[in-house]
């Protein structure tokens, strides 16, 4: 498997099932030549080498994105300019900006919002329960898992509630175009999504300059204010726009993924699910012994199915990595959903522990480039999923779950279930 293995061309059954071919490639051939020149990484230690080193594996990806999509094309100028990938000052300045609206007691702030959004989720499914005997499930993704981090960071960027739904298909185009192969009609929708969102976008930032949010809570004002955070200094109207953009497109997919991945393993890990609800049973709804079982649920949650799969990065000189030489100019892949199964950080890593403790995951990266809004995505994933099993402690699968068919990012595209009530 480790031999043949190419992201262009992936073997059948890999999205299903990645982990063999990540445990083949990471013993046999952990810093793998792919056959388009890029290295393909799986073991934790190097993945971490190169998060760690962002003088010598950095994240602007002009040089890739360019061939990719083409230069000036909605989709490039939309990647190019996005935080995720681009390097020191510039990402500084970005992501400094933006932490100040995801703050401690910004994110605090979120939660009595979030079990409000969450409940009232909850109580409309409970109600559309005789329309799933009649032969229409519930589906737990178009349903749940994806309209909450919809929701929440709509609220950041005080998007009108009335203007979203078609936030989520945007995203789920321009994120699509990120996979290591793009079928011409994959690489068009994430043009039209990228000049439609900026679009919306240009209307709604002449209203917010006109009329100003709170920026410790108003994403939006504050990078619309930007000079004020940043020595006088503003971002560009393209730096403005398309990190917006970004801002939906990381809060939303990784976050849909994490609860829909999450409620998933539990309907088939039912030891498990019983030890949590158990857990969850012994503490009050909210209490902070709730959050600390949430918290250690969370993480491996994310260690054991990864949002994230795959990270990217180039190498500025020339280097090594595992004692192999790595040319300058090289693109690398991070396979962080090998890392996080990797036997010599975890124990017994193809297990799901809702226990385990240290968990040195990498689901939301490493060093300075590490998720901005990972405290958010927690504290999303607690609430979530903790209130569905205290709601729907017999909720059960209603036919085979629909993976998404992507590598980069590891969800579903929907999943029938029955409450269970």
């Amino acid at each position: 498997m480790s031999m043949d293995f190419d992201l262009r061309k992936l073997p059948d059954g890999f999205v299903d099932n990645p982990y063999p071919v990540y445990h083949s490639l990471r013993e046999q051939s952990p810093v793998r030549l792919m056959p388009d020149g890029s290295w393909l990484l799986t073991r934790h230690a190097d993945v971490v080498q190169v998060y760690r080193d962002a003088a010598v594996f950095v994240s602007d990806k002009r040089a890739e994105f360019g061939p990719k999509y083409g230069v000036n094309s909605p989709l490039y100028t939309h990647h190019t300019n996005s935080l995720v990938f681009n390097d020191a000052p510039r990402h500084t300045r970005v992501r400094n900006i933006i932490m100040g609206a995801l703050s401690r007691r910004a994110i605090d702030d979120m939660q009595d919002g979030l079990v409000t959004l969450v409940d009232g989720l909850l109580d409309h499914m409970a109600q559309a329960r005789p329309a799933a005997r009649t032969g229409q499930p519930l589906d737990l993704i178009a349903h749940y898992a994806s309209a909450i981090p919809v929701d929440i960071i709509g609220n950041l960027l005080a998007i009108p509630a009335a203007d979203r739904s078609p936030l989520r298909d945007w995203s789920l185009a321009i994120l699509g175009a990120l996979e290591p192969t793009l079928t011409p009609d994959q690489l068009q929708r994430g043009h039209d999504s990228v000049q439609a969102f900026t679009q919306y976008l240009k209307g709604l930032v002449a209203q917010r300059r006109a009329q100003p949010g709170d920026p410790q809570h108003d994403v939006l004002t504050r990078l619309i204010q930007s000079e004020q955070y940043n020595d006088g200094q503003p971002l560009s109207e393209d730096e403005l726009l398309q990190n917006c953009i970004f801002l939906l497109n990381a809060g939303h997919e990784t976050t849909t993924n994490l609860i829909g991945n999450a409620l998933v393993t539990l309907a088939q890990h039912p030891a498990q699910r019983a030890q949590l609800l158990q857990d969850l049973n012994a503490c009050a709804p909210g209490s902070d012994t709730e959050q600390a079982v949430m918290a250690l649920a969370v993480d491996e949650f994310l260690r054991f199915e990864s949002s994230n799969q795959l990270g990217n990065r180039r190498a500025a000189q020339d280097t090594t990595i595992g004692q192999q030489a790595i040319p300058a100019g090289s693109l690398i892949t991070l396979c962080i959903g090998a890392a996080n199964r990797d036997p010599a950080v975890f124990t017994n890593p193809d297990t799901l522990d809702l226990r385990r403790s240290p968990n040195k995951h990498l689901a939301f990266g490493f060093g300075i480039h590490q998720c901005a809004g990972l405290s958010l995505a927690r504290l999303e994933g607690r609430v979530a999923i903790a209130r569905f099993l205290r709601r729907f402690p017999n909720y059960q699968l209603a036919g085979a779950p629909a993976r998404s068919q992507r590598a980069r990012f590891r969800g579903f595209a929907a999943v029938p279930f029955a409450t269970g009530m």
